[in-house]
């Protein structure tokens, strides 16, 4: 087992930079078109032999240093009661949001092993296949909630600020809700053989840090708290967060991921005693070869005092992206980070 991704999220010494890509698995992949090709997405999630399938498809290709479980972060919240389905234009829709105490009050809190089966047979399953480290992960609360609240993808936020604004006990009902199904979930992932946990909050960025502290701060700190006693590393990723950065150190993650608006030496002397994970743009990995590998060489120097580092995107791979710039990166990472 090639544990460098696991030595690097402890702060221990390694031989390279580890590297692994967020949505390393997905659209820009000729091969995942094809399974898509005659199954929805949600069908997709729920079939444990071609999540394995697809999530095994980008380490066939580059010599990633860690794989990420094939699943979504809004797979939990339909177990809670949601009505889901995913539009290919639009994304994510919930049918009936979630904007009063009736329709809060009508979420449960989703037992994994009666409503989410299929994802822990998908891990039990890669790990006999895997010889690199499994990544388990779940959306963050207050991007769930954004979710549950908008009816799907937003610009504006406006109805979850306005929960949050003018009725916040209905907002922290349906976040206490919404923590407490996490932290089942990730401790299941866990049991069935995840090595590490990533927490995605995807739109935490939307608010101003006053309000992070108030409205996510306290849950994020919850879900980790919980899963503390497991022993394994935690990531927290909010993404557009620069300026949440001193915040999201108070979490009580491992591992602290930062997007490309923020330098990594920042991010760095944010973090702390934490390992750091990220923060190339993943458009940059457009750029020529020569171009790419000198910008791949900036980030890693900058990196050059952190407590552990993980290569990664600021985001997730476009589903442009050529697959040939993939494997380039991969290399240029292992290459001039070799001591």
């Amino acid at each position: 087992m090639n544990e460098t991704f696991l030595q690097a999220c402890r702060g221990e010494r390694t031989g390279y930079t580890p590297v692994w890509m967020m949505r390393q698995a997905g659209r820009y992949l000729p091969e995942y078109q094809k399974v898509r090709g005659n199954i929805s997405f949600l069908e997709l999630c729920k079939r444990p032999e071609l999540c394995v399938e697809v999530t095994l498809q980008p380490l066939r290709r580059f010599a990633m240093d860690a794989a990420i479980l094939f699943s979504d972060i809004l797979i939990p919240i339909e177990a809670m009661g949601a009505e889901l389905f995913f539009h290919e234009g639009k994304g994510p829709i919930i049918a009936s949001p979630c904007r009063d105490a009736e329709t809060v009050g009508r979420l449960r809190i989703a037992p994994p092993e009666q409503d989410l089966p299929f994802v822990q047979e998908t891990i039990r399953l890669l790990r006999r296949e895997l010889d690199v480290p499994l990544i388990g992960f779940a959306g963050a609360p207050f991007t769930c909630a954004t979710y549950l609240i908008e009816g799907g993808s937003s610009r504006f936020f406006y109805e979850t600020k306005k929960m949050m604004f003018s009725q916040p006990r209905l907002f922290h009902h349906l976040m206490d809700k919404i923590s407490e199904t996490t932290i089942l979930a990730l401790r299941a992932q866990a049991a069935a053989g995840a090595q590490a946990l990533q927490l995605f909050d995807t739109w935490a960025g939307i608010l101003a840090p006053c309000d992070f502290e108030i409205f996510v701060l306290p849950y994020v700190q919850r879900v980790l708290r919980k899963l503390d006693d497991l022993d394994l590393p935690l990531i927290y990723f909010a993404n557009n967060g620069a300026t949440l950065l001193d915040l999201s150190a108070r979490t009580g993650a491992d591992v602290l991921g930062s997007d490309w608006r923020v330098d990594i030496g920042d991010a760095i002397a944010k973090a702390g005693r934490m390992a750091v994970q990220g923060n190339l743009d993943p458009l940059a990995l457009l750029l020529p070869a020569e171009e790419l590998k000198e910008r791949i060489g900036r980030l890693l120097n900058g990196a050059r005092d952190a407590c552990g580092h993980i290569f990664n995107l600021g985001h997730g791979i476009h589903q442009l992206t050529p697959p040939d710039q993939v494997c380039l990166a991969v290399d240029f990472v292992h290459e001039l980070s070799t001591r």
